[in-house]
């Protein structure tokens, strides 16, 4: 069985296991590889074209105007895939889990979302109600984070969220089993295909666990990055007593 070694940034060392014995060195190859790794992430660049400006003293009274505007913008600017968003859930001991997931509308009701409800987040919703988003648009320099409390749409709305979306979307909640381990890549490949031929069988096809999920915010930030890293425009949004209040924060 190969040793456990426990990788340091920064260093050169690795901690040995009881195999190994002390003073176990990694070597000259590991170190060059940290040095090359650390050298690649100082090279990486952002934000070199010409970001838009963000008068935040022209900003709508409320956060649900602006985000569709800034989504939009993003779209037009070429951003691939900007309805893509991060999902950070806590479970019942509030250990943290985040992931990468579509969104399917944003309304008076809040920022839509949809998965199976006895996946890993459904799971961690049903314990633990309240979860932020976070949006980055690199083309633009602009960030949304968004934190509130989530809530289940009905089966009816759930079903139907599911089942205006693509052939692909509908086999892929009809595979199911999100987040359980997985026996073999076979095993995936047996239940897609079957999962993609019902799909096209049965366009409704009922997919009892998919739910759709409304996050209602109470805090909304947005974020314009200044490529010349002087004047970062943070505006957040805070809603107390059914109010939207606005305030700018420091960078």
């Amino acid at each position: 069985m190969a040793a456990h070694m426990d990788h340091r940034a920064g260093g050169g060392a690795l901690e040995p296991d009881d195999s190994q014995g002390a003073g176990f060195s990694p070597g000259p190859r590991a170190d060059d590889e940290a040095r090359a790794f650390r050298a690649l992430l100082c090279g990486l660049r952002v934000w070199e074209g010409e970001l838009p400006s963000f008068a935040a003293e022209r900003a709508p009274a409320e956060p649900l105007p602006l985000f569709r505007q800034w989504l939009r913008e993003a779209a037009e600017a070429g951003v691939p895939e900007p309805h893509t968003m991060s999902l950070a859930t806590a479970d019942a001991a509030g250990d943290p889990s985040v992931r990468i997931v579509m969104l399917h509308d944003a309304d008076e009701r809040g920022w839509h979302f949809g998965t199976h409800r006895d996946s890993r987040k459904g799971r961690e919703l049903a314990a633990r109600p309240r979860a932020a988003l976070a949006f980055y648009w690199a083309a633009v320099g602009r960030q949304v984070r968004i934190r509130g409390t989530v809530a289940a749409a009905g089966p009816q709305e759930s079903a139907a969220d599911l089942h205006h979306r693509s052939t692909g979307a509908l086999a892929a909640a009809l595979v199911g089993r999100q987040s359980q381990v997985l026996g073999s890549a076979e095993e995936l490949a047996r239940a897609a295909d079957a999962a993609w031929e019902r799909a096209r069988r049965e366009p409704d096809a009922p997919v009892p666990s998919w739910t759709l999920y409304v996050l209602d915010a109470d805090e909304v930030e947005f974020f314009q990055g200044d490529q010349h890293r002087r004047q970062h425009v943070r505006l957040n949004y805070r809603r107390s007593g059914g109010v939207w209040e606005r305030e700018l924060l420091w960078p």
